[in-house]
């Protein structure tokens, strides 16, 4: 079933004006220096949080530095 009558450009647009892709944000790791995403572990230190560093050797998180 087909509808009744097609939505106009307008409001198609309007609709998909929240649609848009936004920018990672990124903040420095306090330990090593290096930039990582936020609630996410730092790569080269394993810092989390502050009181917490997470190592996982298999993906080569957190075995350097701080």
């Amino acid at each position: 079933m087909l509808p009744t009558q097609r939505q106009s450009r307008g409001r198609t647009r309007r609709r998909r004006s929240h649609h848009a892709l936004k920018a990672k944000t990124f903040a420095l790791d306090p330990l090593s220096g290096m930039p990582k995403q936020h609630h996410r572990a730092c790569k080269e230190s394993g810092y989390v949080r502050a009181g917490l560093r997470v190592s996982v050797p298999k993906l080569k998180i957190g075995l350097t530095g701080g």
